[in-house]
């Protein structure tokens, strides 16, 4: 059974959202969790919206929308710095000791 979660930033386009990149988290869902509730963003959806953040489960290998922001270029920048470092304290602190 494939399991996981992942951060994943897409942007509006006539064809609809089309993915910009994802971050891989691990199959820990309170560390999935806390980092996806820290981003920034609004969960309410308007018109004007062109980029989308979503935390999306995987399930034997199909992805599931767990849950869904918007937000803006730069918070989308801030977001990306943001969920490297936490990564990289994740994996270096928790699982490198």
């Amino acid at each position: 059974m494939v399991h996981g979660f992942t951060i994943r930033f897409t942007i509006r386009t006539t064809a609809g959202f089309e993915p910009l990149c994802d971050f891989y988290l691990g199959n820990n869902r309170a560390v999935a969790g806390s980092i996806f509730s820290q981003l920034e963003g609004n969960e309410e959806v308007r018109e004007s919206d062109i980029l989308q953040v979503d935390l999306v489960e995987a399930m034997d290998g199909l992805p599931v929308d767990v849950k869904i922001k918007h937000c803006t270029l730069s918070q989308l920048g801030r977001s990306c710095s943001f969920i490297t470092k936490e990564l990289f304290k994740y994996h270096d602190l928790v699982q490198g000791g």
